[in-house]
């Protein structure tokens, strides 16, 4: 499966959406942050759809099940890093509660992908 294959994946589509949202509300960040926590969240954001993308391309669903987990993984990352950048008064909590929304929708779909394989 190629890259134009896996981006047609609804998780896939879903969770770089939800990396695009990370992008946008962490440029307002303090500047103090960006090799911080700035740089965390989006990393974590990041490896979401990367490992999706990787995982399908190693023709196996044994590895395809590693790279979501590892995708699992890095989504409740950018969930506890959402938390401490509401706590810090970084993020509103409107756009806390959308960003967690949207991890939780993708955590659900993650979670049936790998019951299903």
């Amino acid at each position: 499966m190629t890259y134009n294959d896996t981006n047609k994946l609804i998780v896939w589509q879903k969770s770089h959406q939800l990396v695009l949202n990370v992008y946008k509300i962490t440029k307002d960040f303090p500047k103090d942050e960006q090799y911080g926590l700035t740089s965390q969240i989006r990393r974590a954001a990041v490896s979401v759809p990367s490992n999706i993308v990787e995982g399908k391309a190693r023709g196996s669903n044994k590895e395809y099940k590693r790279f979501l987990l590892i995708a699992r993984g890095s989504l409740e990352e950018v969930k506890y890093q959402m938390l401490l950048a509401k706590e810090l008064k970084y993020i509103n909590i409107e756009d806390y509660e959308e960003l967690s929304k949207r991890a939780n929708e993708i955590g659900k779909m993650l979670n049936g992908i790998i019951r299903s394989l």
